[in-house]
């Protein structure tokens, strides 16, 4: 299946998972649309000073690769800085946040691939 940018579905979250500003989110694909378990497979662009706030992953994995921009990303055991190319994944009970604390827009593509 190939799914071009103009028929994608485009939503906008405030204050995603208790973060700061609003999160444009692109999905590529629905999760029914998949015969695996997946919640998640959209391109997510945080506009600077926007963040996702800090939340865990029980039971599935989160992937992000880092398509542009630049950002912070916090395990809660340290912050890392993520730029294009950067991939994190996050799971087994871990939890994370992102913040955009650069000045142009972070775009990350991100799948949630849940356990059964």
């Amino acid at each position: 299946m190939i799914r071009k940018p103009n028929h994608m579905q485009i939503e906008e979250r405030t204050q995603m998972r208790g973060g700061q500003g609003t999160v444009r989110i692109q999905h590529a694909f629905k999760p029914e649309e998949f015969a695996a378990c997946c919640r998640l497979c959209a391109t997510l662009t945080l506009p600077p000073g926007a963040s996702i706030g800090r939340h865990e992953h029980l039971n599935e994995d989160e992937v992000y690769l880092v398509l542009s921009g630049q950002g912070l990303l916090d395990d809660g055991t340290s912050s890392t800085r993520i730029g294009p190319g950067d991939a994190v994944l996050t799971g087994r009970g871990a939890a994370h946040a992102v913040l955009n604390d650069g000045t142009e827009p972070l775009q990350i593509f991100a799948v949630i691939l849940s356990c059964p």
